[in-house]
Parts: C-alpha cells; structure tokens; sequence
C-alpha cells in the first residue's frame, strides 16, 4: 500500500467513528516488536495466572489458542487476556479446560504459518482443540485476500495432517478497501472452514465493534471488559467446538 493510502487508512482507524471504519480498527493489531509475546514452549499449558479452585468433570481438554495481539493481551495485565478469561469461563462450566496462549503481538498469517510447526510441536500433549485468530494484521498491511488464503490454507493442511480440530476466528474486511477486496477477504474464512471441516466464528469481535468504551484508547484492543463481552458472547460457540470429552487426551 502506498505511503498516501496508509495514511488515511491509519487515520480513519484511529479516529473515525463511523461503523463503516470500525472493522479496520478492530482487525489491527499491535505492530511493536517489543509487545510481541514469546512463543510458547513445551512447559506451557496453562495461562497467564493461577484460576481459582473451580470443581471440574472428566478428562482435561488441551485448547492451543494462536493468534496476533488480541490473544496476547496487549494492553490487558496478566491474566485478562481472551485465552485467560476463556479457559475461567470453560471451567466455570464444569469443563476441565488446559488453555496454552500462543498470541503473538503483530503476526500475519504469514508470521503464524512460519512458527505453527515449532509452536505445536512444543506442546507436552497434542491439542484437542486449535483456536486459529489471524487475518487483523494482514487487512492492517493490505496484503492480498489472495496471500492471506493461501498461508491459511498452508496452517490448516498443516493441522489436518496432525488430526488436530480447528475452531477459526473470523475477521471481516472494511469497506474502505474497496467491494471486491471486501468480498474477497471475508469469503476466505468461511470458505476454509467448509474445505478443511473447521467450526468458524464468523467475526468474532461482532457483540463489541461498535462500542468505543470496550476499547482501549488506541480504538484497536479490546479492554479487560471487552474481552468479558467477548468471552460471554462466543463461550457457547468455543464450548461447541471442543471434543466429545470422552475422547480427549
């Protein structure tokens, strides 16, 4: 995208408060390299903080949740990121939840399919669950649809071929970009998740994209309360994509 074309589109990200330019803001994630989270390594299972003692039913249920700053938790303290807040409210539910956080602040789908192989196979216990939330920070480059479907598509071969389910979080381009590059970002994922028999929450920030005041001040992330309203509003949609408990690990 050239130097005039990022401006403006920083420019309504940032300050616009027409719903149109809301999507936008809400795909970006943080660019800063010094935000970006570690990779998580086979130690880690389970998030950010200690839960309290909640009495849960079956076998544990490993969730690998990967993503891009709205997974890390920037901005958020430890323990208020939407992988921490989940695995509380599964387990509230009497669901023996193991939430891994593999969010990295500022990923592509480029950078996700780069580290998904290490990622995994650092993991102590194979995933029952995979929560893919990519695509924000390649609408915010203005990569092609094209670019970003085809490293999609290279990520869920990869899981396929491991036998690992997939729940795809879903973003929803602005349309500012144009019609067709509307059309063809949005198409991607539900597209995907019908090829490779993937569960897709559509857009996933759809209950708080239009609220300013569950934001953080860059109208980008998400506040610790906008992560509740997250959690509340996709619990359901989470809940049903994980495995039969009897056949977890």
């Amino acid at each position: 995208m050239h130097e005039r074309a990022w401006s403006k589109t920083k420019l309504v990200m940032r300050y616009a408060v027409a719903i149109t330019a809301l999507p936008l803001a809400l795909a970006a994630c943080s660019e800063n390299a010094d935000d970006a989270a570690t990779v998580p390594d086979a130690g880690t299972s389970r998030v950010e903080t200690e839960l309290p003692a909640i009495p849960v039913m079956g076998p544990e249920v490993h969730v690998l949740a990967f993503g891009n700053s709205l997974f890390a938790g920037y901005g958020l303290k430890d323990g208020e990121s939407y992988p921490a807040k989940l695995e509380r409210a599964l387990r509230s539910k009497g669901v023996n939840a193991v939430m891994a956080n593999a969010g990295v602040s500022g990923d592509t789908t480029a950078a996700g399919l780069d580290r998904l192989a290490f990622t995994l196979d650092a993991q102590e216990t194979k995933p029952d669950l995979f929560i893919l939330e990519l695509g924000g920070n390649d609408l915010l480059r203005g990569l092609s649809p094209a670019e970003t479907r085809a490293n999609f598509t290279a990520m869920l071969d990869e899981l396929k071929e491991r036998d690992i389910p997939v729940l795809m979080m879903g973003m929803r381009a602005p349309p500012n970009y144009g019609p067709e590059y509307q059309a063809d970002f949005d198409a991607l994922y539900g597209e995907l998740a019908q090829e490779y028999d993937a569960q897709l929450i559509p857009f996933w920030l759809e209950d708080i994209y239009q609220d300013p005041s569950l934001f953080q001040n860059d109208r980008i992330h998400p506040t610790a309360e906008g992560i509740e309203a997250l959690v509340a509003s996709t619990l359901e949609q989470v809940e049903a994509a994980l495995p039969d408990p009897a056949g977890a690990n």
